[in-house]
């Protein structure tokens, strides 16, 4: 069997999903078990939120994925997902990536709105660019942090 090499930050993310056997380097972040199971129910919505907004955008629903955007994702959702309590088990590199996905997110909600209204190419570009800003903010922060 050929053996396939990849970069750090894919092989973390292998490992992760439990696709990869490498030796797993992201940093481990101590919290209490029922932290931990509320993080990973938060993670797990934010991928359902990516999901439904991607759905959204396909469908010329920018409005709708506007409003998943800011509400589940962006700076309107630390309540909804309780980020003052689970911050004080973060290091500060990880609450400043968490802040960056935030912020991307409503950049993100307000793209979408001006998308709704000016449905010319330069503005999809604008929208797919603040969609990658979202998408990057995630992996940056599960490529260097571990809660399991």
């Amino acid at each position: 069997m050929r053996k396939i090499a990849f970069s750090g930050a894919i092989a973390a993310m292998l490992v992760a999903a439990g696709g990869a056997s490498a030796a797993d380097n992201r940093e481990l972040v101590k919290m209490p078990g029922q932290m931990q199971e509320h993080m990973l129910e938060s993670m797990r919505d934010h991928l359902v939120a990516l999901d439904e907004i991607l759905a959204a955008v396909s469908a010329e629903k920018y409005d709708e994925a506007s409003k998943v955007a800011e509400e589940r994702l962006g700076m309107s959702s630390f309540e909804l997902h309780g980020a003052s309590h689970m911050a004080a088990y973060m290091p500060k590199p990880m609450q400043d990536a968490g802040g960056s996905l935030h912020r991307a997110a409503s950049r993100f909600a307000i793209a979408a709105k001006d998308t709704d209204l000016d449905r010319s190419y330069p503005a999809m570009k604008k929208l797919m660019g603040a969609l990658s800003e979202m998408t990057t903010a995630c992996n940056s922060c599960h490529v260097s942090y571990r809660i399991r």
